[in-house]
Order: structure tokens, then sequence, then C-alpha cells
């Protein structure tokens, strides 16, 4: 389906782990405005990691960064249309709508109105593990081993265990997205497939998995209705309008999660294309036209908005490590003295938390490093060869197990601000890789608010643009290849994977094709 402009611009919000974040787009992608808040977060613990956040905050948050983005609206040449006669501005815009993604696994306890009973458990959030092992000692339950610590299901029943709640006739799960979009229409809402895919969804059936919810010990009806994202859920009320600045009527539409969010930034929504998200670790997330079937339940997919699957994973490797130990440092002059070390003097696997969530489940995986190194410049470069590394080995299990890897591979994530750790996560792979010009999850929340006659990818193509490729070096990979099997025959020895773990009989046989269209 072709995209089609309107006059209207699309709203975005992002409610991160450490800030939200508030995108105005257009039908072309120019981003008119841009607002941001920080959030605060509460961590206790060290044998259990506890990691919660008032939900109360988001709100303030939310309104902020909201109220900042449209002040830099009206200081350009757009306004919107409240009625006003837009003087003094060249085009007069309406506000068509706007979406809200959220971090996967996040989730409280709200009341009938969707207003927020407990702080929220965030998705790294580890004190439901007891609750997991009820889960997984149902071997009877289709699903129930593939549920992993950072899933809101166990949760949930955390929440309802733990929080005594007097004087309410109901109480309800909630996402952060169903709260901000509760908080702008006056009343509860329901929540998108996305987001309720890791509290007990089944994306395949369109229902909730009441088997899987009894054994988390969860009542059906404490959960939301479920809807496709792009759904309208309601209307931003005046009172809304006041607080955030998008006008009093505005649609809001049903978001995604933050990965998916990104997904859409990228304009990775063909079959066949991936986008790599690097930051504080890494996940991948792709298009496939059938659903990717992984025995071990490190790879889960989300419904493509338009049709299909969105599978993918996330692993705890990633930057994580490069600003625990080089946060005071100069990352560009180690940058260009890590060229020096290709292959670095040791392989590390650069593990961010304990355990591993892809591209292989091991609850008990460590940090390892094996070798000499050289000086923090070889240190350096064996973290982000360590990262690349994995990156690596997630394409080859994903193609193990029957996902397209064909397409185009996008890249975004705080970590593509470093030329040098793109090039050579092009080299390990041997792929072009795509920068978007605006890789923000709030963005591809405008994007998937505007696609309201159009499909999501119609209108991706028409709004994303680029603002960079990587080319793989000619030697890079073949620069890199013994450290990536001195990597891979460590995982094996210590029992992280198995030597038939990827196509090809061994791990390292597979090679990364793709069309790079």
């Amino acid at each position: 389906m072709e995209a089609t402009d309107t006059d209207a611009v699309w709203v975005g919000i992002d409610l991160g782990t450490q800030s939200v974040r508030t995108v105005i787009a257009d039908d072309r992608g120019r981003v008119l405005g841009l607002g941001s808040a920080p959030l605060d977060s509460r961590r206790v613990g060290t044998a259990v990691r506890q990691h919660e956040q008032d939900p109360h905050q988001w709100w303030d948050a939310a309104g902020v960064a909201s109220r900042q983005a449209f002040a830099e609206l009206r200081k350009g040449t757009f306004t919107w249309r409240t009625g006003g006669s837009g003087i003094g501005a060249r085009r007069t815009e309406k506000v068509g709508g706007v979406a809200i993604c959220s971090t996967s696994g996040t989730v409280l306890l709200a009341d009938d109105r969707g207003a927020p009973l407990t702080p929220a458990l965030m998705y790294d959030d580890a004190r439901a593990a007891d609750e997991l092992t009820r889960i997984h000692d149902r071997a009877d339950v289709p699903g129930s081993s593939a549920i992993q610590l950072s899933w809101a299901l166990p949760k949930i029943g955390w929440l309802l265990r733990h929080h005594t709640i007097t004087g309410r006739s109901t109480i309800h799960a909630a996402h952060s997205a169903d709260t901000i979009a509760a908080s702008l229409v006056g009343h509860r809402v329901s929540t998108d497939t996305s987001h309720a895919l890791k509290s007990g969804y089944d994306v395949v059936g369109d229902r909730w998995n009441s088997t899987l919810t009894d054994a988390a010990g969860i009542d059906i009806s404490m959960l939301p209705d479920v809807v496709r994202p792009g759904t309208v859920l309601g209307a931003v009320t005046p009172s809304a309008a006041a607080h955030t600045g998008i006008p009093h009527g505005t649609p809001v539409v049903a978001g995604m999660t933050d990965g998916c969010a990104a997904q859409i930034a990228a304009g990775a929504l063909a079959p066949g294309a991936w986008n790599s998200v690097l930051g504080t670790t890494l996940v991948l997330k792709g298009v496939t036209e059938k659903l990717v079937d992984d025995p071990d339940g490190a790879v889960y997919s989300h419904r493509h908005p338009d049709g299909g699957w969105l599978p993918g994973g996330a692993s705890n490797v990633g930057a994580g490590m490069v600003a625990e130990e080089f946060g005071e440092h100069d990352l560009d002059a180690l940058a260009s003295a890590a060229r020096a070390h290709e292959p670095a003097g040791a392989v590390i696997y650069p593990l961010t938390a304990h355990g591993e969530r892809f591209p292989f489940v091991r609850p008990d995986a460590e940090r390892f490093e094996v070798g000499n190194l050289r000086g923090p410049a070889d240190r350096y470069a064996a973290i982000l060869q360590g990262v690349a590394f994995v990156e690596r080995l997630c394409f080859e299990r994903l193609a193990a197990i029957g996902a397209d890897i064909s397409g185009q591979i996008s890249v975004t994530g705080g970590a593509t601000r470093s030329d040098y750790w793109n090039q050579l996560r092009a080299d390990v792979l041997g792929r072009r890789l795509v920068l978007p010009a605006t890789a923000e999850p709030s963005f591809g929340m405008a994007v998937l608010a505007s696609a309201r006659q159009d499909s999501v990818a119609a209108r991706a193509a028409r709004m994303v643009s680029r603002r960079g490729v990587v080319e793989p070096r000619p030697d890079g990979g073949e620069r890199l290849a013994s450290g990536y099997e001195r990597f891979i025959a460590e995982l094996a020895a210590r029992g992280y994977i198995s030597e038939t773990f990827t196509t090809g009989g061994k791990v390292h046989a597979t090679t990364i094709r793709g069309t790079d269209e």
C-alpha cells in the first residue's frame, strides 16, 4: 500500500528507563519538536536485584517532555489546528494521533480507572524468581519453559502476592504504556499485543493463555483486554491536554514495546530485514513471514502490525561493560588505538549482568576473559570485538532456526556514535550496515500513530531516512576470524553452546550472507 500525505503531525512518546522522550514529526519524517525529561529509579539489593520506579513520576515526566516538544513546534514554522487561526504560521497543522512505547516486561497494579496502585517492577527486577520457578515447574503448560525472569508474567504474580490493597473493588495489571495512555484518555485502556506478549498473551491464538496465567497464579480477569497496535484507545482529555500540550481530542492509539518502536524507527519492516540495537545491552529484531520456532526459548516473536512476525531476542552483552570500565576515558583515542589490536590479545565475553538470554538461555552464564591483553587499548578492543562476536552468533543462530536474515541490517542505539565500532561490527558480520537518520523509539511511535489507512511499512518507507551506510572492509572479516573462532570455542568449552548450535555443522562454519539491497 502506498503511503499518502496528510496535513497532520504525529506524536510519539517513549517511556524509557532513564527518561521520557516525546517526538513530533510530519508525514515526511521531519522532526518538528523533541522533548525529554529524566526518570529516577530505585535500585536495591545485590544478591537479588530490585529495580522499581514510581509510575506517578512517569506522568509528570511525560508532561514535561511533551510540553517541551510542542514548545519547539511553536518556535518553528508550524502550528497545530486547535480552532485558532494559525496566524503567523506558513502552514497550519493538526495533531493526527499519539502512540506510546515502553520497556518490555515492566509492570504494575492499577485500579479500574487505570491509575497506579503499586510501584512498577522494571524489566530487570529479579524478585519474582520463586514465581518463575512455579511456572517452569508446570512442564505440562506449553510455552512455560520459554518464560524468563525479565518477563512481566512472574512479576504480576509477585505483585499480587506481596501487595495488600484494601478498599478497591477491582485490581488490574498494567504495563507502563497503558498507564500513560490511561492518563491521557481519562479511563483504563486495553493493552496492545506487543506489551502483552511477556505477560502471558498467546499472540498466535490472539487470547490470554489461561493455562499459563493459571500456572502463574493470576486470575485472567485481572489482565487487560488486548488490541492490535494502532487501535484507537480514546482521545486526549482537556486536563491531559493542559498537562502535556497535546491538543484536546487527539486520538491516542495502542503502541508497542520500545524494541518494536526502535525497529519501526529504523524502517526494518520488510521480510528478511533486521534492526540491531546496541546500547547497554544488545537487542536484535527482524521480520519473517512465518512464525520462527526456537526450541530453547531465546527467540520470541511479536506480531507485525501489518501481518507476519517480528522475531528477536535480547542479550545481556553490550556497551554496559564499556561504560563500566572506560566511562572516564577518551573513547575516540581508545578507538584509534584499538585498530592496532585486531584481533585483540584475549577474547572477552562482555556480559553486563549474570546470566544470558540470547542467543542462548543460560541463567548461570558468566563473563569471561581468555588470553593476555597488552594495555587499555587492547582491552577496549577485546570488549568491542566480544560484543560483535555475540552479534554474529545471534544472526547465525537465527538462520539455524529458520529466520530469514537476507535483508537489510539497520543498527541503532547509543553505541552507533562510535564510527570505529560500527566498522568493526560490519567487518565481523561481513554485511553492510545502515544507520537510520532518526533512531528514536519515540519517532517509531510517531510513525505508528500516522498509519491510519496505510500500512506501517508504507508509512515507514515514507518517513524513515538514512544518515549513513557502513560497508565491511575487504580484509576485515579475515583479520578478525581467528578471534571469533577462539570465542566460539570458549563458549562451547564452557557448555554454553553445542557444536551444532548454528547451521553448517560447526558453530563458526556459517556465513552471514544477505542481499544488502
